[in-house]
């Protein structure tokens, strides 16, 4: 029988140590649309595909990216109706240490309580891990900062990252063009190419969203599609 017999319990270990639940949250995330993130000496950027089921679909209603305060961005792989309650739950959680402290929730600090979150649902009976691993770009007194959460509750800080269902070829992409001194300008083109690496037809500013926080003034923002326009026509 193997781990198939333990695959339908959350919260027993298999004999091999493993919580077969979570595999199968990777595998929904694996299984998703491919997301990546890129710190540079002077800021961060996150960019995903986004491909919409029908052409019928209004495209300004499809946010793959989401603010999480003013300096904190946040992009997932995997199910998105997972995403949004942990974005509403990262939201309440940098909301009530404003509230306390009068300052913005260090990047580091809000990272540890999203992964708190999902590893909460690795071990609690009637629940279900969530299905979404982020990355989480921001900017803080520590400077520029990107993070990766996965659906165990794991995070690490990257230097680069992607993730969905190409990660492996994005991955390997990235690390052949990846520079400690990479300015934002020339992440965001790496990013670009990334993702067309793994595209299947046209890439275009519908069909792609990319978020960016520089050190000037530390605000994270999503481009518009004139400004993925510029960046694509640059790269091509």
């Amino acid at each position: 029988m193997g781990d198939s017999q333990y695959s339908f319990s959350l919260t027993t270990f298999s004999p091999s140590g493993k919580l077969v639940q979570i595999e199968h949250a990777l595998t929904a995330v694996g299984s998703g649309q491919t997301s990546l993130g890129i710190k540079a000496a002077n800021g961060v950027v996150i960019a995903t595909e986004k491909k919409l089921p029908s052409i019928l679909v209004d495209e300004t209603s499809v946010q793959k990216i989401q603010c999480l305060t003013p300096n904190i961005g946040v992009v997932y792989s995997g199910m998105g109706p997972d995403f949004r309650v942990l974005v509403r739950k990262s939201r309440k959680q940098a909301e009530q240490y404003h509230r306390l402290y009068k300052e913005p929730i260090p990047v580091t600090q809000l990272v540890r309580e999203t992964a708190a979150v999902m590893q909460e649902f690795t071990q609690s009976g009637g629940v279900r891990p969530f299905g979404v691993s982020l990355l989480v770009a921001g900017y803080d007194d520590n400077g520029p900062q990107l993070y990766q959460v996965d659906p165990s509750g794991s995070y690490f800080s990257w230097k680069a990252s992607a993730m969905g269902k190409n990660v492996s070829n994005a991955k390997t992409f990235l690390e052949k063009r990846y520079t400690d001194d990479m300015e934002l300008d020339d992440a965001v083109h790496t990013a670009i190419l990334t993702l067309k690496e793994g595209f299947e037809g046209q890439i275009s500013a519908k069909n792609i969203e990319i978020g960016i926080i520089n050190a000037v003034d530390r605000k994270f923002r999503v481009l518009t599609p004139a400004e993925i326009d510029d960046f694509l026509a640059e790269v091509e």
